[in-house]
Parts: C-alpha cells; sequence; structure tokens
C-alpha cells in the first residue's frame, strides 16, 4: 500500500517528537506521509475541513475537547499514547517550605523576591487558558502577578537563563515536557482544580481516511504506548542532543519498540 497519508501535530517539539513515531509505524506499513503542523486551534480546523487524516494528539478531556468538538462524530480516537498533566512549578532551589502551593505565591514575603510575570507559551495551549485564569482565580493579579503567552522558544529560554540567574520564578509546565527530566522543576500544588485533570492524549483519526490505512499500521497505532516517560525522553534527545524528530524517533523505537511494526 502506498497511499499518502497526512500527519498533523500542535507546533511544539514533544507533539513532533509523538508524531515522529507515528509516521515511522504509517511508513513502515507502506504508507508515504505527509507532516503538517500548526498552532492548536489551527490544526484542530485543517482536521475538521479534512486536511488532516491523523492527528498526533489530542489531549483529553481537558486540554483540547473545545477544539474537537465541533467534529467529534466525524472522527476515530486511538487509544492514549501517553496521559500528560498541566502544573505550575517553581525552581528546585525555591524552598518547598515557603511555596509549596499556588496560593503561597501571594504571601508578601515570597511576592517580594518572586518574578511576577508568569511566562507561558502561546495562548491556545490548554496549560495557558487554565493559567489565565488562575491569575484572578487565585488572587495572583491583587498582588502584582500577570500572565504573559509568548512562543515556545521565548519560553525555554526563560526557563534556562531564570535558573542560570537563580531567579525566583513560577512556570506553566506539564508533562511531558523535556525541561522537568532537565531541571528537576517542582510542581505546586494547585487545590482549585484550574489546571484541569490528568488527559489521554489519543490520536485522532479522520473517519474518511480510516479505510485508507493499512488495518495492521491502525492497529499497531491502537497499541502503541509511549508514556510520559518515553515522550520526554524523546523531547530531551531533540531539545538537549540535537536529534531531529525522526532521528529521535528512530532511537525511541530501536531501544524500546523493537517489534514495531
Amino acid at each position: 500500500m502506498s497511499t499518502t497519508i497526512t500527519v498533523g501535530n500542535i507546533a511544539l517539539s514533544f507533539h513532533r517528537a509523538a508524531a515522529a513515531v507515528t509516521r515511522r509505524v504509517l511508513e513502515a506499513h507502506g504508507h508515504r506521509v505527509e507532516s503538517v503542523e500548526a498552532p492548536h486551534e489551527q490544526l484542530f480546523r485543517l482536521q475538521q475541513d479534512g486536511r488532516v487524516d491523523v492527528l498526533v494528539s489530542a489531549w483529553l478531556p481537558s486540554s483540547h475537547d473545545t477544539y474537537l468538538s465541533g467534529y467529534r462524530d466525524r472522527v476515530h480516537l486511538l487509544a492514549p499514547h501517553y496521559h500528560p498533566y498541566c502544573v505550575w512549578a517553581v525552581p528546585p532551589y525555591v524552598p518547598a517550605d515557603e511555596v509549596r502551593e499556588v496560593a503561597d505565591l501571594t504571601r508578601p514575603e515570597v511576592a517580594a523576591r518572586m518574578t511576577r510575570t508568569v511566562d507561558g507559551i502561546n495562548p491556545g495551549a490548554g496549560i495557558s487558558r487554565f493559567s489565565a485564569r488562575m491569575i484572578t482565580a487565585y488572587g495572583l493579579d491583587r498582588a502584582g502577578y500577570g500572565f504573559a503567552p509568548g512562543t515556545e522558544a521565548g519560553f525555554i529560554a526563560r526557563v534556562e537563563q531564570g535558573l542560570a540567574d537563580r531567579e525566583w520564578f513560577v512556570i506553566p509546565l506539564w508533562r511531558p515536557q523535556y525541561l522537568n527530566r532537565r531541571h528537576g522543576l517542582r510542581p505546586l500544588v494547585e487545590p482549585k482544580g484550574l489546571l484541569g485533570s490528568v488527559d489521554a492524549a489519543r490520536p485522532v483519526v479522520h473517519r474518511a481516511s480510516l479505510d485508507r490505512i493499512h488495518p495492521a499500521a491502525l492497529a499497531r497505532l491502537d497499541t502503541l504506548d509511549l508514556g510520559n516517560d518515553g515522550v520526554e525522553e524523546l523531547d530531551t534527545w531533540i531539545n538537549a542532543d540535537g536529534l531531529t524528530p525522526l532521528q529521535a524517533a528512530d532511537r525511541y523505537l530501536a531501544t524500546h519498540h523493537p517489534e514495531t511494526p
């Protein structure tokens, strides 16, 4: 079978990593693969319009259901490849007895030391929507905090520089993301539950594409378990070791899933 399948991913490094593994599985069953990436809302619109066969992946129910709900009856959801979740985190050198939960950020002695701009990624990400809501829900705005969405590159550079300067800062983060593995950032307790639940990262296949995908490829993708640790390993190889997403996928599959396809 030489049918071309379009695989779409959100324009973030760990989504590229998971999409590269999906691409390799499809190629192993004879497919040509075209890759598309876009910001969150745009990627789901592309699939809704029939321009993406396989979307890797929708975080359900918390982060991406709002984007999928308009066309959910036209897609088939595969089993989760990993189980992501969102946190706010601080550097490991910020004492846990001073900053244990989000509300501690408003304490005068903490706010006086903390950088009060909370930098994030693009505004369409679930973590960004949740974080903007938290600023007011926890009264952080009254203590001078504000949320500033940005790019992935800017977000990573901000974290790296803050750590190098031993700055006190809080960062909207998620698993899987290589910064967790690289720096040991410490999650804060968030009792209001505004950061959503543990999601299921499920590949989304457009129903119009189902009969074009080799059944064995579809079955393999439906049983592929990357796990949060696996995606963070891939993401680390890409961001810290300089591998391309496809090189990282090849290393990962050879190490952890030699039975693929």
